[in-house]
């Protein structure tokens, strides 16, 4: 099973997709963290967020670029959390697939699915703000589409969270 999950800041995607996991049946429930934990800040989110998920028995996995080197065990139940870290990883990081980025993240996703149980990604909806941005932004802002229309192309199913409300979308 391959979801994803989508919708905005605060939305409630992130419990969705906890819960998803959760209700997965038996398996190792893993949880790739993408976001890099920049100063102070970064750190207490990162904290925080582990002691949420502290008696949900995750295993913490930090990716921040090259997702296709991930090796999990069959019975896994993934978290990849977020989509939208994981690109701007990919984007500007050293080390990362620069404009290489959506085929390096996708053969990463075709990887995970071909090793694991459940597949759970969540991204996030940044599409309609109706901002005007900056040439860069603009571009990562289409990378992270790309990738989530071929991610929706590829999944089995997937959801918006709006105002903390699951709505269907395949």
């Amino acid at each position: 099973m391959f979801h994803v999950i989508t919708g905005g800041s605060g939305s409630g995607k992130s419990k969705y997709a906890e819960e998803l996991v959760l209700s997965a049946g038996k398996g190792t429930r893993i949880y790739v963290a993408t976001m890099i934990p920049y100063g102070e800040e970064g750190m207490q989110r990162v904290e925080r967020h582990r002691k949420l998920r502290a008696q949900k028995h995750f295993r913490t996995v930090e990716c921040y670029t090259g997702l296709e080197k991930l090796v999990f065990p069959k019975d896994g139940i993934v978290l990849l959390e977020c989509m939208s870290n994981l690109a701007a990883n990919e984007m500007y990081e050293a080390d990362g697939a620069h404009e290489q980025t959506a085929q390096a993240i996708l053969r990463g996703i075709d990887s995970l699915r071909a090793q694991v149980r459940h597949l759970f990604v969540v991204t996030n909806e940044v599409f309609s703000d109706g901002l005007a941005y900056d040439e860069e932004t603009m571009r990562y802002i289409a990378c992270l589409g790309e990738i989530n229309r071929r991610l929706a192309q590829r999944a089995d199913a997937v959801t918006e969270v709006v105002y903390g409300i699951p709505v269907k979308v395949k």
